[in-house]
Formats: structure tokens, sequence, C-alpha cells
């Protein structure tokens, strides 16, 4: 009786937020190294599940950087990497499209599935592409713009096939693949995609699932996480070092998201079960929450 009252009681702990979430847009990057595990991904998936169920509408952007990577060692592709990003030429670009789109894009929607939920896949190979992208341009040396071959940025959204998924009671699911105005496909990142999809959508919450507690004040610490601060304390730690590396793209474009209308920015970690619904629907939260 005991455990049936505290199950109670986080119930209803978990209403409030419920009533305040329904009908909102979460966008959220199921990153690459999250891919790894697959119980985490069931699990992770479950509570797609019952965010929609109980009335918001989760939006899924998912990379899948490793597995690309095995793809083309398979196919005798040595990687390059210019500026932290894949060169793609047209090979490459073919091997990433596949992957993300017929194989973990896929993997998704029917896993979704199999757990008794409705997503859908929406990308060039579905003909419901919502990704609208341009050619990426980078400066180097003397500000001589670098070529990175069919790498590109999200500048808008297909907002037609997005909102009539949702709308429908469906998930999307969507691979970081865009397309640009003439029809060429671009490959993008995917955490700088979802921080836009976010920003388009003016979506209520933004959120990073990795293989990571969250922001941590010392990077092999894990006590050391930080739980809440806004967006000036944020750019704080990028200019003192505390956010470095491959994070701070990530944070640029989630902070410019959350400056633009997005409610806030969450990142927790795929690995601990059941991790999202315990940010979004619990009064503490277990990953690191960024306000306006």
């Amino acid at each position: 009786m005991d455990e049936a009252i505290r199950k109670a009681r986080t119930l209803i702990e978990a209403l409030g937020w419920i009533r305040r979430f329904r009908d909102r847009y979460v966008v959220i990057k199921l990153g690459g190294s999250a891919l790894e595990n697959p119980e985490s991904v069931r699990s992770f998936l479950t509570d797609v599940i019952f965010l929609e169920t109980v009335g918001m509408r989760p939006v899924v952007i998912h990379g899948g950087g490793k597995d690309i990577s095995r793809a083309m060692e398979e196919a005798g592709i040595e990687p390059r990497w210019v500026q932290g990003r894949r060169y793609t030429d047209l090979e490459t670009l073919n091997i990433a499209a596949r992957v993300l789109t017929r194989e973990i894009c896929q993997g998704l929607v029917d896993e979704i599935s199999r757990q008794g939920g409705e997503a859908v896949g929406l990308s060039f190979s579905s003909g419901k592409n919502v990704l609208i992208g341009e050619k990426l341009q980078l400066a180097g040396d003397n500000d001589e713009p670098i070529d990175l071959g069919f790498v590109g940025h999200v500048v808008d959204i297909n907002r037609e096939f997005l909102e009539s998924t949702a709308e429908k009671g469906q998930i999307p699911i969507i691979p970081c693949i865009a397309v640009d105005r003439d029809g060429q496909r671009l490959n993008v990142n995917g955490d700088t995609a979802a921080a836009a999809v976010a920003r388009l959508l003016k979506a209520e919450k933004l959120v990073f699932v990795s293989d990571v507690p969250g922001l941590l004040r010392d990077k092999n610490d894990p006590s050391s996480l930080i739980s809440h601060i806004n967006v000036a304390e944020a750019r704080d730690l990028i200019a003192d070092g505390t956010i470095s590396a491959g994070m701070i793209p990530k944070m640029e474009a989630a902070l410019e998201a959350l400056e633009a209308g997005v409610g806030k920015l969450h990142i927790v970690d795929g690995r601990m079960p059941h991790s999202l619904l315990l940010e979004i629907y619990s009064d503490r939260g277990v990953g690191t929450e960024i306000v306006p």
C-alpha cells in the first residue's frame, strides 16, 4: 500500500506539468552516442510515447555519426574532418542519407510501433521533407571560404508536414538530412538542426539527450552537475572555458533558440532510465535546465 501511495503522489506531482504542457511542442535531439545502447533507446522511446499520450507534441531529431563512420569504413572510405565537421562528398552523403533515413529513422519508427505508439519518418526518402537547408560556409585563414562538400545548416522547415503529423497523434522522427531549395540533399548537424526547429516552432522545450548527465563545472566530476542556469550564465561558462570544444556550437544554437522564444533547454543523460520524463514532469529534474 505504501508503494501504491508513493506512485499516486508521483502522478499528482506530474499532473500540474501535464496540464501546463498540453498541446505544446517539445523538440528532442537524440544524440548518436545515446543510440548505441538498444535498451536505453527503448526506454527513451517509451518516454516519448508517454509525452504524446498525455498531450504534448514531441518531435524527435536524431543523428547517427558513429553508424555513418562504420558504414564508411565498410565501404573503404576514410572519414575526413574539417573544423570538427565531417567533410561530405557525394559518396559520403549517399551513405549518410541511407544510414540515417533507412536504418536509424526507420528503426525508431518500428520500435515506437512495437510499443503501441505511432510515428512517421519525415525526410526526403518519405516524400515529406521537413528540414530546409542551405550550404554551410565556414571562414578559414584570410577569410577564405572552406569547402565542406555537401554540408548545410537548417534555415527553414516545412511546417505543414510537421504540424499535420503531430495533430494526427503521430510522432515525427526526423533524420538530420536537409534539402535545399533546388532539391540538393545536405548533411546537417543534428544539434543545430534541433535548435533551429525548436526556434521556428517556438517550442516549449528543447531537449538534448546524450551520454552526459548535463552541464558539469568539472567534466571529470559528475557531482558538479549544474541543475539550473540562465542564458547569461551559460554564456559566461562558454567565456571561461567550462563549456568548450564541440559543446560550444551546440550551446550557441540552443541559446539563440531560447532568446527567440523557446521556453527552456534541457540536457539529460539518455543512459538513465526515463530521464526524459523525470526532467520534464518532476519538480526537481535530473539534468541541466537553461532558461531565458
